[in-house]
């Protein structure tokens, strides 16, 4: 049986593709590219925490009771065993960056799938092709130093954290997502995590929780988003 290499490889879907961009034992960042009205399989994760940052398009984000609708730069944080579909519903399709916690690709069970996937598990090696040219790869030891780049329309900044009052540097609108480390505060003389890789939020909500934490946790890596 060939092995997945996610690292070299993207992996094919019914509605798109999908490739790795960042993996730690704890989380791992997924870039999702889904064609116009194309949709995900309704599906839940059910040991891992899912956020997702929505960098270009619009799309539907359906759950069995309701649906809402997300426009870039729109984030949203999706619980374990939450069923969940994301249909791309502008013309140009959309891109997603999609974080899992912990890093888990297996972690996954189909509900329904317009491309009859319902008892099939996550998709096997022959479905992988070469990573294309323009995929994005994070590597943490960018973070040594502040590491800025563009991708897609979005403005982005990879860098470690290393006191409070570097957080408060990002923008109110801008999106900041923890992937490695995070806020702690002393409760009972203790560190308590109060974020953790893979938690999402706004620069605003951000800033008015660090300003209340005693540190941040030894090698905490943010990737701040501005679109």
């Amino acid at each position: 049986m060939v092995k997945s290499n996610f690292v070299e490889n993207l992996v094919l879907k019914p509605w798109g593709y999908e490739y790795l961009a960042f993996e730690s034992p704890e989380v791992a960042l997924w870039v999702l590219h889904i064609d116009h009205q194309r949709q995900t399989s309704m599906h839940c994760h059910p040991t891992k925490q899912t956020g997702f940052v929505l960098l270009q398009g619009s799309v539907e984000l359906s759950f069995i009771a309701d649906k809402k609708t997300l426009v870039a730069p729109d984030k949203q944080m999706i619980r374990r065993g939450l069923f969940h579909s994301t249909k791309a519903t502008s013309e140009q399709g959309a891109i997603v960056l999609e974080l899992e916690t912990p890093n888990n690709k297996r972690d996954l069970v189909r509900l329904d799938d317009p491309y009859g996937r319902e008892t099939k598990g996550y998709e096997s090696a022959t479905d992988e092709r070469p990573k294309r040219l323009d995929c994005l790869w994070l590597d943490a030891e960018m973070g040594r130093k502040t590491g800025r780049f563009n991708y897609f329309g979005a403005d982005m900044k990879l860098e470690k954290i290393f006191e409070i009052t570097d957080l408060m540097q990002i923008a109110d609108d801008d999106i900041c997502v923890f992937l490695a480390g995070g806020l702690q505060k002393v409760v009972d003389s203790q560190e308590a995590m109060v974020t953790v890789p893979g938690d999402i939020g706004r620069g605003r909500i951000v800033k008015q929780v660090a300003e209340r934490m005693s540190s941040c946790a030894p090698g905490t890596l943010a990737l701040t988003i501005s679109c």
